[in-house]
């Protein structure tokens, strides 16, 4: 059995942050059902997920064999602190208990489920799933997450120019279940281009909600520090005057520094898979370092600001 999805993050378009009620306008993609709204430990406006259908090939896993996946995936959208948008889809996928196409009724009767319909190899299957490179017929959780991501930047109206322009990022997560397995292992995570990472591990059991969650935190705390390093090559410390690169660094102390507080605690498998990633990636010591490099810039312009003016 896999566990898969994707993440797509960015930034909502438009003059700034919006307040909760209009942020939960906004993920209001299932009319009729309740969006979750969470103002602590931060403001998180989510919308319930929906299932969509799909029914294409889950990927290449061998040269000689072709594996067709047909179900639906969970998809969703949030709003995180006002201005931050995540489009999310996953889905479990198992073996079909048979080899024909069964009425859509048995697959929507099974929300959240792709059946595998084909000589289905789990590792060779994940493995495709986390390849940066996907042929164009495969199951696309991407293409799905996105549309999450684009409705809710279609929903809105807000005007103005914003304060801080930053990439969008995608991150696609696999966890192969391995009953008896310790829970999360193998842990993988690869950064492809300037927009893809990968992330892959093992565990014991399929929950899939906490594991969807913990994937959304992790792919904001990637975007978060991703933007950051953005922000701070463009304020060009050292080779613009000290007051150009701090108006450059302002916007990342307004949109970006309160955003970072990952959710290691949740449970067993959260911190374990938590642990690895700062000991590998060292996630928490980079935004450390890099939010002390715009501090100490601040510190410096304001001793400069104060020699200035008691300069006699």
């Amino acid at each position: 059995m896999l566990i898969v999805g994707e993440v797509h993050t960015g930034l909502l378009r438009g003059g700034g942050p919006v307040t909760g009620d209009v942020a939960s306008e906004l993920v209001d993609l299932v009319r009729g059902e309740p969006v979750l709204v969470s103002e602590r430990p931060r403001s998180h406006v989510r919308a319930p997920a929906k299932p969509v259908g799909v029914d294409c090939p889950l990927g290449p896993p061998g040269p000689a064999r072709r594996v067709r996946g047909i179900g639906t995936a969970w998809q969703r959208a949030a709003i995180l602190d006002g201005h931050v948008v995540q489009g999310s889809a996953f889905a479990t996928v198992v073996r079909a208990g048979q080899t024909a196409r069964q009425p859509w009724s048995h697959y929507l009767a099974r929300p959240g489920v792709i059946e595998s319909v084909g000589r289905t190899r789990w590792a060779e299957l994940a493995e495709a799933f986390a390849s940066p490179d996907r042929a164009a017929d495969a199951l696309d959780l991407g293409g799905i997450a996105q549309q999450a991501a684009d409705r809710v930047q279609r929903n809105n109206r807000g005007a103005g120019r914003p304060g801080l322009r930053a990439a969008g990022t995608r991150l696609r997560w696999v966890a192969l279940v391995e009953p008896g397995q310790p829970s999360p292992s193998r842990i993988r995570f690869g950064v492809h281009g300037d927009d893809l990472r990968v992330l892959g591990f093992t565990v014991a059991g399929a929950d899939v909600a906490r594991l969807a969650a913990v994937a959304e935190d992790v792919a904001l705390h990637d975007w978060l520090l991703t933007v950051l390093l953005e922000v701070i090559h463009k304020a060009a410390i050292g080779l613009l005057p000290r007051d150009e690169a701090i108006a450059r660094l302002l916007p990342a102390i307004d949109y970006l520094l309160h955003l970072w507080l990952p959710q290691t605690d949740v449970d067993d498998v959260t911190a374990a898979l938590w642990a690895v990633l700062e000991r590998r990636v060292g996630f928490s010591r980079q935004w450390s370092l890099l939010v002390n490099r715009v501090r100490d810039q601040l510190s410096a312009g304001a001793v400069a600001a104060i020699s200035t003016a008691i300069r006699p």
